[in-house]
Order: structure tokens, then C-alpha cells, then sequence
């Protein structure tokens, strides 16, 4: 990999890691666990549709871990992760399929994918079935992140073509 790649790609973790950590500091919008905006991951759609499936997994590992790590909150870096990946594998294939100009719709189901690999792990972890009685919510919720996070990566994706003279 390139100097100049692997910077960019620093460069995107980093952003999506202050985002995430900037987050944070906001208080719970609501009373059910999991519920959040995911701001962060507006870099991570916005790089599904800009860099290679690898390129873009390690952004999204970089930022998971050193967000676990810097938010002290180590103990949910087995929720991170796995929603994290289940999002990233199902937008990569999304992107065939769904064009750039549809990218937000690519996000909504990353966010419905994303709550539904938290929800498994922690079904898993839990041993019990009634981690999942959020789910329905998780869902309705994430698709309306999935919405916002969407059409900002969308924006920044325009401009970013726009400055490089690709369309």
C-alpha cells in the first residue's frame, strides 16, 4: 500500500473515531439501550463507495478498537465488532447492486444489519432470547440513523468527486 493511501485511510479512522468519541458526550436520546445515532459511520459509507472492500475494513477495525480503548468501554468491543462487521460485509455487497446515487438506502440496511449483529451477540452472550426484545426498535431507529448517516455520506461523496473530476 501506498504512503499516500495508507494516510488517507489514517486520516478517515481518525475522523470516524473523533466523531464517534465527540458522540459520546451526547446524552441518550432515549431510555433503550442502543439507541444512537451512529455518526461515525458516515466515513464508513462514504468509504464503501470510495475504497476496496480491505481498505475499508481496516478503517472500521482501526476505529472500533481505538474507540472501545479510548471510551474506556473495552467490555463492548464484542458488540462493536460484530455489528460492525455484519454491516460492513452486507453494504460491500450492497454496493453492487445499489448504486452511488442510492447510497442512502445502502446505509439504511447497513444500520438494520448492524443492530441485528449487536442484537445476536448479545443473545449469545446473554444466553437468553430477551436481549432481543429491543430489536423492533433498534430496527425502526436504525433505519432512520441509517437515513441521516446516509445522505450525509452521500453529500461528502459528491463534493469529494466533484474536487477530484470524477463523477
Amino acid at each position: 500500500m501506498k504512503a499516500k493511501k495508507l494516510a488517507e485511510l489514517a486520516m478517515l479512522a481518525a475522523v470516524a473515531l473523533i466523531i464517534f468519541i465527540v458522540e459520546l458526550q451526547f446524552p441518550n436520546l432515549t431510555p433503550i439501550q442502543g439507541v444512537k445515532l451512529g455518526l461515525a459511520n458516515i466515513i464508513t459509507v462514504y468509504a464503501v463507495y470510495k475504497y476496496t472492500a480491505k481498505e475499508v475494513f481496516l478503517i472500521v477495525v482501526t476505529r472500533v478498537i481505538l474507540g472501545a480503548l479510548f471510551s474506556s468501554h473495552i467490555s463492548i468491543i464484542l458488540y462493536s465488532i460484530t455489528g460492525s462487521m455484519t454491516c460492513l460485509a452486507g453494504m460491500l455487497l450492497l454496493k453492487r447492486v445499489i448504486p452511488r446515487k442510492y447510497l442512502w438506502l445502502c446505509s439504511i440496511l447497513g444500520a438494520v444489519l448492524h443492530n441485528t449483529g449487536q442484537t445476536v451477540m448479545a443473545v449469545i452472550l446473554m444466553r437468553s432470547v430477551a436481549a432481543a426484545a429491543n430489536y423492533p426498535i433498534l430496527i425502526l431507529t436504525g433505519c432512520i440513523a441509517g437515513l441521516f448517516t446516509g445522505i450525509c455520506a452521500q453529500t461528502v461523496l459528491k463534493r469529494d468527486l466533484r474536487n477530484t473530476g470524477k463523477t
